[in-house]
């Protein structure tokens, strides 16, 4: 069986170093990664009181694991405008936190190498529940400044409307 419909020459599963995240309708810039979308649904164990030794099971409650999204320190602002909607230090009482507006979607596309949308994912109501703005600062250090942002999350879904592109050929226009 082909594992891709509309490239059936193509043999290579996607690349995971291209990708974009959205929110508000608009690309987040600078994004340098993205950890796992994961989920997990916990087992119930049970019996009937005449089965033999054996424990049956059946799917319980799924949860969603937050999500971290990196990029290095620029003067955008979009992290931190986000983050100050959960708690904003010092705004005064019963400013502290946007309860109309702290939650997102967000969705996380990824590319195949030649730039084209391949796959994209939707999370729903996430919120940040950690945010970095600097990391360790050393002066002997030879690495880039990297703030981060964890997103608890509500679950998520593939966009089945993004379907496999038709991947150009090297002797065809794109």
């Amino acid at each position: 069986m082909a594992q891709f419909g509309v490239n059936a020459e193509r043999f290579d599963p996607y690349k995971n170093f291209k990708f974009r995240v959205k929110w508000d309708g608009r690309f987040v810039a600078g994004i340098s990664k993205v950890s796992a979308l994961k989920r997990s649904t916990e087992p119930i164990e049970h019996r009937e009181g005449g089965d033999p030794s054996l424990n049956r099971k059946s799917p319980g409650r799924t949860s969603y694991e937050a999500i971290t999204l990196e990029r290095g320190v620029t003067h955008d602002t979009e992290f931190e405008l986000w983050t100050n909607k959960v708690w904003n230090f010092g705004s005064g009482l019963g400013a502290e936190v946007s309860l109309k507006d702290f939650r997102k979607d967000i969705i996380i596309e990824v590319y195949n190498e030649a730039g084209q949308l391949a796959l994209a994912y939707k999370v729903f109501r996430c919120w940040v529940s950690e945010f970095q703005a600097l990391p360790d600062l050393d002066g002997n250090a030879n690495a880039v400044a990297i703030q981060t942002l964890k997103l608890e999350n509500e679950g998520w879904e593939r966009d089945y409307d993004v379907t496999e592109p038709t991947e150009p050929s090297f002797n065809e226009p794109a």
